[in-house]
Order: C-alpha cells, then sequence, then structure tokens
C-alpha cells in the first residue's frame, strides 16, 4: 500500500501501476494535461504525498517537469527505459510490477539545487561527451534511480536529488567496471 497519489500518464499506466501496488492512481491524459488534474495534484501533495511516475520518453520528461515546476514537494520515480520498452514502445504500461515496484521504492525527491557535482567533472569523466557518454548515463540514472536523460538533465538531477560524491563515485566506479569502460 502506498499512501501518496501516483501520477501517470494514461490508463494503460494506472491498471500496471495497480498490478504492482494497492494506491490511489490518476492519469494526466499525455501532454494534454488539464488544470482540474493538476488542482487534483497540488492539493494531493499537501494531504498524502504526490509521486511522478512518467514513462521513460521525451513526453514523460516533459510531463514531470511541467508538474515539478507548477507543484512543488512532489517525488519523482524513474522506470528504466529497457523496463518499460516492448515491441519499439515505451511506457510504464510494458513494465512488470516488479520492475514498477523498484521504481516505487527508488523514488527521489527533490531537494535544494547544490552544486555537488560540476559539469566539467562530469565532462572531464565523460559522461556529457563522448563515445561512452550515452551508455554511463543511462547505467548511472538507473543505478542512482534518477532514469536516463541527456547530459544537461543529468547533470541536473545529481544536484537536484541530493546524490552525494560518495554515492557517485561508487556508482561510476561500478558502472564503468561492470560495463568494461576503461579510464
Amino acid at each position: 500500500m502506498i499512501k501518496e497519489l501516483i501520477v501517470v500518464e494514461g490508463k494503460d499506466d494506472i491498471s500496471a501501476v495497480k498490478k504492482a501496488v494497492k494506491a490511489q492512481v490518476i492519469a494526466t491524459s499525455g501532454l494534454g494535461i488539464e488544470e482540474k488534474t493538476l488542482k487534483i495534484i497540488e492539493m494531493a501533495v499537501h494531504k498524502t504525498g504526490v509521486i511522478i511516475l512518467t514513462d521513460p520518453d521525451y513526453a514523460g520528461e516533459k510531463i514531470r517537469r511541467i508538474i515539478n515546476d507548477r507543484i512543488p514537494g512532489c517525488k519523482n520515480a524513474f522506470l528504466p527505459r529497457e523496463a518499460g520498452t516492448k515491441d519499439g514502445n515505451i511506457g510504464i504500461e510494458n513494465a512488470s510490477p516488479a520492475d514498477i515496484l523498484k521504481a516505487l521504492e527508488d523514488v527521489k525527491v527533490t531537494v535544494e539545487y547544490t552544486e555537488t557535482h560540476s559539469a566539467e567533472t562530469l565532462r572531464d569523466l565523460g559522461i556529457l561527451s563522448g563515445k561512452n557518454a550515452k551508455i554511463l548515463r543511462e547505467k548511472l540514472g538507473e543505478y542512482l534511480g534518477i532514469g536516463y536523460c541527456n547530459g544537461k538533465q543529468f547533470h541536473y538531477r545529481l544536484n537536484s536529488y541530493g546524490v552525494t560524491k560518495d554515492e557517485f563515485t561508487y556508482a561510476f566506479k561500478k558502472i564503468k567496471t561492470e560495463a568494461g569502460i576503461d579510464g
């Protein structure tokens, strides 16, 4: 049982989440999120809390950003892209109950933005650009529970979700070893 209201994109996502956990779930109807839905989310953030679990794609990230910008205090859960992909379609509705539960267990809360991780350091480590950057961000995002994203967004999430230098260093070394990346 999860006390927070879980925000997803569509009706199929609601069904998938309800197979994984017992919770109240609301759909945004994709990018066409209505004012009345935003009001419900805003009310819930103060009463029960809110967890945003949108698809691991561009539209899902845009919806997440709209809600987080408008309604401070939401928690964010991220599903790895491969867990939500089936036959070329990406979405929460494709994830197994175990993958949804794992995403909800690794929920992240936005903290006050602190520049713990500089863009320069991330660039030097080959995370923002270079031949292995995409795979590193994908694996690190999954391991740290902040989801896959481009370099700029990865930098922002590391600092917004309070990932410590120790957590990051441990994950980075582990991912590089597992992926067989030198350097």
